[in-house]
């Protein structure tokens, strides 16, 4: 999926998700799950809806209505007092109950049918047995249900706000503000924000498919940042493990939406928004990756920040899943300022930190390739072309002794030549470099040294350059440290290039780096900085029945 279809997709679902809620605002009303019906002289309920705003409060079919919006349905006897009574301070006697058993109010059919067919606001509800048993000395258990506040909750409020963090959101996203890695990922992070506000008046109205709608549209939101941030995993594996789980937690939250259990449909459940928050949230967690760098460990200059950013746009939408009753804005506003304290005083002095770090390193890379150059030319073009000259003199002059030492000591300052710039690298490539690297150290092993190579692309110069370097420094390692065989294996394709060198000796012990480093030997630490330099991972291990492993992996950004 491209970039572009992906965010046609998210903002389709966006789009999706304010028509139905302005429809739910325009026709909709709060169903809290109770159904009347007259029986007989009364009226009962004659159904309760599983997993309503009613079932959560225990109301029970078959329940007789006392009263309804305000309206008496049932009058339940009580006690009357006489109107003359002298204001002694003493509790009068009652002369009587009105009325004398319950009785069902005389109500006009037609306004009977009228007053059941309203919303439910407020109703008094009662057993059968409690009505039997009830009195009015003893009084009787009626039960209130009020439902006005869900008429009053506000929807329109959730609504606009989701409308403006899609927009204002986007924009600010977009434009590189609130970071440079997120800027790819505006309107997926945006839509995925904005989504469980936008729902928020469908869910408002308790009406069971209006709830199963909002689930499944909020989950449908949160898809397009995920495949987004699946995109951004470094390994194949992780990224079908990651992709699997997703998936298992988009399912889980799209049934949940419709299954008739109490808390599915409940806006203030936490497992519907768990479960929807996650679909983001866990490949944000593996793009962003570790935020420490090891040793032999390679990252970009903005990689501590991305990583940051990255872990940020998974998480932001599970806590606008939790944002989803009023003051609405609140714990994302919370969430969305701590964030920017983080940023500005913790995570972003951090990055410039590393940058600049990072700037000193490829420095002195830079600087080293080129007195590697201005050494090689110098050789070339002064003692090389002067042997050149002597050998032909010693030739001449018969001196054939002479002119063989003359020509062993050219082949040696060409082979240094080779090894500070090598011709055939820049004119060919790494594969071919290593083909001839490989037959050099071979000599020097005394024993088997194999390449095994499929490249069918070239990565960039950089690239190719960092990868000889490292294999050098590898073999020069094997050869000093390792037993042959050794095996060099590289792989090259549109999608990234990788490099190991294995040898057979005891393998490196632990903490040989910092070791080498006291001693003056850099070959470790130079590695590293290669591998960070064009932002690949170094990998440097003892295998367990011994032997060294070096590993190079890169794949371009």
């Amino acid at each position: 999926m491209t970039a572009e279809l992906r965010d046609r997709i998210a903002l389709a679902v966006a789009g999706l998700c304010i028509a139905a809620s302005l429809v739910a605002l325009a026709v909709g009303r709060v169903d809290v799950g109770i159904y009347l019906a007259p029986e007989g002289d009364r009226v009962v309920v004659s159904h309760v809806t599983e997993g309503s705003l009613a079932a959560r409060d225990g109301v029970q079919a078959g329940m007789i209505v006392v009263n309804l919006n305000g309206s008496p349905v049932l009058g339940l006897p009580q006690f009357v007092y006489p109107n003359d009574w002298p204001d002694t301070g003493e509790e009068p006697e009652p002369i009587g109950t009105e009325p004398r058993s319950p009785t069902p109010m005389q109500i006009d059919p037609v306004h009977l049918m009228e007053l059941l067919r309203q919303p439910i606001a407020y109703i008094d509800l009662i057993q059968p047995w409690d009505l039997q048993t009830g009195s009015a000395e003893f009084g009787y258990a009626v039960q209130s249900y009020w439902y006005e506040h869900y008429f009053r909750g506000g929807s329109v409020v959730p609504l606009a706000l989701g409308v403006l963090i899609l927009g204002a959101g986007g924009w600010l996203l977009a434009s590189g503000r609130a970071g440079a890695s997120l800027k790819p990922l505006a309107i997926p992070v945006a839509v995925a924000v904005a989504a469980p506000l936008l729902v928020q008046p469908l869910e408002a109205t308790w009406w069971v498919p209006a709830i199963g709608l909002a689930g499944l549209l909020a989950t449908a939101a949160m898809l397009p940042l995920a495949h987004a941030l699946i995109g951004l995993i470094g390994e194949e594996y992780d990224r079908r493990l990651i992709g699997v789980a997703v998936l298992g937690f988009a399912v889980a939250a799209a049934v949940l939406a419709f299954l008739p259990v109490g808390f599915s449909y409940d806006p203030s459940s936490w497992m519907r928004w768990v479960l929807a928050g996650a679909v983001p949230l866990l490949p944000g967690l593996a793009a962003a990756g570790p935020l420490t760098v090891g040793a032999n460990a390679g990252s970009s200059s903005g990689r501590l920040l991305e990583s940051a950013e990255f872990a940020v746009a998974g998480a932001t939408p599970m806590v606008a899943f939790a944002t989803d009753g009023q003051p609405w804005i609140f714990p994302l506003a919370l969430w969305l300022g701590a964030i920017f304290v983080a940023g500005r005083f913790t995570i972003r002095p951090l990055a410039r930190l590393a940058t600049r770090a990072q700037l000193q390193r490829d420095l002195v890379v830079a600087a080293t390739e080129a007195e590697r150059a201005r050494v090689a030319a110098d050789i070339h073009d002064d003692a090389l072309q002067e042997l050149t000259l002597l050998v032909r003199r010693l030739d001449a002059a018969g001196d054939t002794e002479g002119a063989d030492l003359a020509r062993t000591v050219s082949d040696r300052l060409r082979a240094i030549c080779g090894d500070l710039r090598l011709p055939i690298l820049d004119d060919l490539g790494v594969g071919p470099a290593l083909d001839w690297l490989v037959l050099r150290i071979e000599r020097l092993a005394g024993g088997e040294v194999r390449l095994e190579r499929s490249d069918g692309t070239r990565p960039p110069a950089d690239v190719e350059l960092a990868f000889f370097r490292i294999a050098q420094e590898a073999l020069a390692n094997a050869v000093k440290h390792g037993r042959p065989p050794i095996v060099v294996r590289y792989h090259a394709t549109e999608h990234g290039a990788s490099l190991s060198v294995d040898d057979a000796g005891p393998g490196i012990v632990a903490g040989a780096g910092d070791e080498a480093e006291r001693a003056g030997r850099f070959g470790l630490l130079n590695m590293a900085q290669r591998a960070e330099q064009i932002g690949a991972i170094l990998d440097i291990r003892r295998w367990p029945g011994g032997g060294t492993h070096v590993a190079l992996e890169w794949r371009p950004r």
